[in-house]
């Protein structure tokens, strides 16, 4: 297409990265994936990074680990507040885990968690938040931190749209207990398929480890403080302490994330090159609501809402992208409860969610690379100046 929701961010560096690991014939995760781990930590200055198979496993084996920690673990009933518009597995893993969501509207312009919700949403059974940074626009990470402290909540940050954003000069993806990122293909870095967990939390990170693989202690040191050792013998590399899964990376993954992670600074400064054109070009148009910059985004693509105040067609919209050779799609995953998963969730809402819904059935997305796109913007510009006039 002319102007595609997604590009490929590779060159020859990660082809060479893969083609040294199918070399050495090792192909699950090894050395590669222990130093992606450890340069993403050093990146983010966290002190422990887990490497899984996507983002959405790494928020399964988060959510796992804070029900299993030794001190105020997440028990069945427990509430989590969450935001009306994510992905699908923001939300999965909580639902296996057995918590009540308390969903809460978002900010039509940030289309992140609206904080002014936030006392409205607390009971006495509340025992987490999880915010997330939509399409690379940070939410209000500082305030939805310092409400939890307040009330002994855990958080845990969705930040797998929103790798290398920043708010008051810290990145999203470090204000959480736990944090996850995806490097899917369309995500600002790519491993093929894969996700990552950042934590300061030595217990949490250990648990990760061992939900990664089975449940088992063979990824934990001994002074783990997750379990005890209680033998030399050779019974030791096969214990199982969790009922895990197996979402381990591949070695191969981790080769190219190492890459990608050399590359992330200047991708992500293209990305807000292309943002400040967009901005540009649709800042102040009352026909469209576009996406107000919370600290700094990483832009993982452009939003825009048709004003209802317009009344402007969105199908015809949609025909006259379709006929310019344009990509586009839904928010993010539109309002979670439009999709007809939610009979399953115990759930409840907080108040009104209007926003989500205006979002949902009047949005969009286009893509953002980290090249430069400005024909394809420019375009983008004229074709909806066109049709919504």
């Amino acid at each position: 297409m002319f102007y595609e929701l997604a590009a490929p961010s590779w060159g020859q560096e990660e082809v060479d990265a893969l083609q040294r690991v199918i070399t050495s014939g090792r192909f699950t995760m090894g050395a590669q994936v222990a130093a992606f781990e450890q340069a993403f930590a050093e990146y983010f200055g966290m002190r422990h990074a887990v490497m899984v198979n996507s983002g959405s496993s790494a928020n399964l084996v988060g959510i796992a680990a804070l029900c299993y920690r030794q001190d105020r673990p997440l028990q069945r009933g427990d509430e989590v507040i969450v935001p009306a518009i994510s992905w699908a597995t923001t939300y999965h893993p909580l639902q296996q885990y057995g918590l009540r969501l308390r969903f809460v509207d978002v900010e039509l312009d940030t289309l992140n968690m609206d904080v002014s919700k936030l006392e409205a949403a607390l009971t006495p059974r509340t025992r987490a938040i999880l915010p997330v940074s939509i399409l690379g626009n940070p939410a209000a990470l500082d305030v939805i931190r310092a409400f939890a402290d307040a009330h002994g909540l855990y958080v845990f940050e969705d930040n797998c749209e929103s790798m290398d954003a920043e708010l008051g000069g810290r990145k999203t993806g470090t204000f959480g207990d736990l944090n996850s990122f995806s490097f899917f293909f369309s995500h600002h870095i790519s491993t093929m398929e894969g996700g990552m967990l950042l934590t300061d939390d030595t217990e949490l990170a250990h648990l990760s480890r061992s939900l990664r693989a089975h449940g088992w202690t063979r990824d934990l040191p001994t002074d783990s403080p997750v379990y005890q050792r209680r033998s030399e013998d050779h019974f030791e590399a096969y214990r199982f302490i969790l009922p895990g899964y197996n979402v381990r990376p591949l070695e191969m993954s981790g080769a190219v994330g190492l890459e990608q992670l050399k590359k992330l600074p200047a991708m992500t400064a293209a990305r807000r090159r292309n943002l400040a054109l967009f901005q540009s070009l649709f800042a102040g148009d009352e026909r469209f609501i576009i996406q107000r910059e919370n600290g700094k985004s990483s832009s993982f693509s452009f939003t825009i809402i048709l004003n209802p105040a317009a009344k402007l067609d969105r199908r015809k919209v949609f025909a006259a992208l379709a006929e310019a050779d344009i990509g586009y799609r839904i928010i993010t995953g539109g309002c979670f409860l439009r999709h007809d998963v939610i009979q399953y969730f115990d759930h409840d809402i907080v108040g009104g969610i209007e926003n989500a819904n205006l979002a949902h059935d009047y949005g969009f997305f286009v893509g953002n690379h980290p090249f430069d796109l400005t024909p394809q913007i420019e375009r983008l510009r004229d074709v909806l100046d066109t049709v919504c006039r």
